[in-house]
């Protein structure tokens, strides 16, 4: 018997992250949908998910196609790929393929769709190049790619400053890279996305300052609380580091004047040439 390895994330795949990952996709749909509906993704059509980890996008795509449209969702990990095929069996989704495979390393199995919908994928990838070539070899000519990636990362933080937060964006940062991703890869999009066979058509940056008292602080502040334990596992950090993150997180929630700066994202469209 073969024993099958997790193909396992810097962020992990375990129950917070997928927690988080919920909230996460909760707080961003409204942005999420606004922009599938203005690359023309609606009933019929037929999408892929990029690194669709649990599938939250995944199924909202399938209830957004119909099931006369098609969802091709393409992911890593053997864990996230079991979430996303089990909640679009229960809710009837069978116009949705989960795929578990990794994009640096196999194609993908679609051609001819009308769209792609990629979040925070091209980031963490060792070659974001590889990555748009096999979305465009995957889409019809026409076919549009919509990307929400990070386009200044250390944005990231508290205010007032908070020297813990401080440290800890940095140290994700580090991590990050350490794995052969790059948190700030919008800035290189415009250029790969020509190289790749893209044209550009638009473009707009995203992002969001928080109070205490708002449901978006949970989205950064809550990154912390998964992280630092996560930081804590792959040996990056000590328990002294990871408390003192932790201390200033709770001293900035105990402010009710305090603010938490989302990293920034930038949304670009394109449609493949």
């Amino acid at each position: 018997m073969t024993t099958q390895v997790e193909r396992d994330y810097v962020l992990g795949t375990h129950d917070d992250e997928v927690q988080r990952l919920q909230f996460q996709h909760d707080l961003w749909q409204p942005h999420v949908r606004h922009a599938w509906l203005a690359a023309g993704i609606g009933p019929g059509s037929h999408v892929l998910d990029v690194g669709a980890g649990p599938g939250f996008a995944t199924f909202d795509l399938a209830e957004l196609v119909g099931p006369l449209g098609r969802v091709v969702a393409v992911e890593r990990s053997r864990r996230f790929v079991d979430l996303l095929a089990g909640a679009c069996d229960a809710g009837g989704m069978h116009h949705v393929e989960a795929h578990e495979m990794d994009l640096m390393h196999d194609a993908i199995p679609a051609s001819g769709l009308d769209a792609a919908w990629c979040r925070w994928v091209a980031c963490f990838v060792s070659d974001p190049a590889l990555l748009l070539r096999r979305v465009h070899a995957s889409l019809r000519r026409g076919g549009v790619l919509v990307l929400h990636e990070y386009v200044d990362y250390e944005r990231y933080r508290c205010l007032p400053a908070r020297p813990g937060i401080e440290r800890f964006v940095q140290e994700v940062v580090a991590s990050w890279r350490a794995t052969g991703g790059e948190p700030d890869i919008a800035r290189q999009m415009p250029a790969l996305l020509k190289d790749a066979g893209f044209r550009v058509t638009g473009a707009r940056p995203l992002g969001f300052a928080a109070l205490p008292s708002e449901l978006a602080w949970h989205w950064p502040a809550g990154f912390v609380r998964t992280n630092v334990p996560r930081l804590l596992e792959l040996g990056r950090v000590d328990a002294a580091w990871a408390k003192a993150v932790l201390d200033d997180l709770t001293a900035a929630e105990a402010d009710p004047g305090s603010l938490f700066i989302s990293p920034q994202v930038l949304e670009i469209t394109a449609e493949r040439l």
